[in-house]
């Protein structure tokens, strides 16, 4: 028996780092592609519900693709808990393919209902980009998580940061081929959604996540499988091995993660501050991003006419994501040399800036730009080091699901301040909307500054 558990580590142990940076260089091409997709749509999105629905309905319509990438957290990471990672980003980018149409239909036909499904569903190239940068980390080694979940958050900026340019060529085109006006760019992104989930499904193989779990069973006893942490034990009693052994400790570790649920995920984040940390850090710099970034395409169009606003949205938009993704590889270090908190903290900061320099920037675009590179960086302090926090606080059983649930907190958190930020713009203004984005970023820094411990549990264990 003990021959039996040494000859998968030994044949597995030499292949994760080839499986991993194949893994990496795969995902950096597709969220390339999917960032195209994900960014021309947040380009127009506004814009578009504004000239259908109305201003204040602009900022439900943003919201929709949020919720969406939300609540398609749920299905997917209980797909991958179940089969890996692979069929879960592709049913991700596919819907969020399908939704792109419906978005191009509902504006042909000027049906609002059908926007708002069309940006339900557009969210789940959201929630695919989003999923990849857990899916960089199954394999990596402790002291390069922050690196190189960083690398895929990165690996947006080529795509996401040109894509707002794209999007007047885009609406050119399809123009003459007789779409609406702001309706092309969707048909883009649905385009750049199927290559994603075509190039993902033909070549993320072996899956990390499985291959990760694989590992996990070869290396630890059997025995010593449920008692990870109490909810996982919980999560996993039925399907248990009743004693050691290579062969039965297999099969627990395929049935353990259909078991851990939501439910489950939420009884392990209870119990573990780091991960709660982890979890508010994301959620809060994501509120603050989208409500203030969502409203900046309709403060841009209230004073340049409708000729310069898609060129200046894009000029605007692309520096932000540059803040938000360009800087991630350097993120990704501090936060592997600094901590995890130390990082959050400053990406708080920074929040708080944007948001001063933004609400104070009147129509000034220059100044408007600064804030919204600040609101950037800020993001990716919270995002990067949040994502790494969490990931590393919690089992690999559990994972998926508090991955997950993460996912879906931050998007609701998002959605929420997307749907109010259209009603504080057009009743209460820009200014305003700042200033209550900055109110609601202020108490993650007393939640940052409270020590926690910040091991993993499988290490620890």
């Amino acid at each position: 028996m003990a021959t039996d558990l040494t000859a998968p580590r030994t044949a597995a142990l030499p292949d994760v780092a080839s499986i991993q940076r194949r893994t990496l260089r795969l995902l950096f091409t597709t969220q390339i592609i999917g960032g195209i997709g994900v960014t021309i749509g947040i380009a127009v999105g506004a814009l578009l519900a504004a000239r259908i629905a109305g201003t204040a309905v602009a900022g439900v319509a943003q919201s929709a693709g949020v919720v969406g990438a939300a609540l398609l957290a749920v299905p997917v990471t209980r797909i991958m808990a179940r089969h890996g990672r692979r069929p879960g980003l592709v049913l991700a980018y596919t819907v969020g393919a399908v939704g792109g149409l419906l978005v191009v239909l509902a504006a042909a036909t000027r049906w609002v209902p059908l926007l708002f499904v069309g940006m339900l569903l557009f969210g789940g190239g959201t929630a695919a980009n989003l999923q990849a940068r857990y899916t960089a980390v199954d394999l990596a080694e402790p002291a390069r998580r922050g690196r190189q979940l960083s690398l895929i958050v990165w690996a947006t900026t080529i795509g996401a940061v040109a894509a707002p340019n794209f999007a007047a060529l885009a609406d050119r085109v399809t123009t003459g081929w007789g779409l609406p006006p702001l309706a092309g760019p969707f048909a883009f992104s649905a385009a750049a959604f199927v290559l994603a989930a075509v190039v993902l499904l033909g070549l993320l193989r072996p899956d990390p996540l499985l291959t990760a779990r694989r590992l996990a069973a070869a290396e630890a006893p059997a025995a010593d499988l449920p008692s990870v942490t109490d909810a996982t034990a919980t999560a996993v009693a039925a399907g248990a091995p009743a004693a050691g052994g290579a062969t039965p400790a297999a099969a627990p570790v395929k049935e353990r993660a259909p078991r851990a649920g939501m439910r489950a995920a939420w009884s392990v984040v209870r119990g573990q501050p780091a991960a709660r940390l982890g979890i508010a850090a994301v959620a809060v710099g994501h509120l603050v991003m989208v409500a203030v970034m969502a409203m900046t395409p309709v403060r841009l169009g209230e004073s340049h006419a409708d000729a310069d606003v898609l060129r200046l949205v894009g000029i605007v938009l692309s520096l932000h994501i540059a803040g938000m993704y360009a800087f991630s590889p350097v993120v990704g270090w501090l936060t592997d040399r600094l901590g995890r908190r130390a990082v959050i903290l400053g990406g708080v900061g920074l929040l708080l800036a944007a948001c001063a320099v933004a609400g104070t920037a009147g129509h000034h675009t220059p100044r408007l730009s600064v804030g919204l590179v600040l609101l950037g960086l800020g993001w990716s302090g919270t995002m990067v080091a949040g994502s790494t926090l969490l990931s590393e606080s919690v089992s690999a059983a559990v994972r998926p699901s508090v991955q997950g649930l993460s996912d879906l907190i931050m998007g609701l958190a998002g959605a929420g301040a997307a749907v109010v930020s259209g009603f504080v713009m057009q009743f209460a203004g820009y200014p305003v909307l700042t200033l209550l984005a900055a109110v609601a970023a202020a108490p993650l820094v007393a939640l940052a500054l409270r020590p926690v411990p910040t091991g993993a549990p499988d290490e620890e264990g």
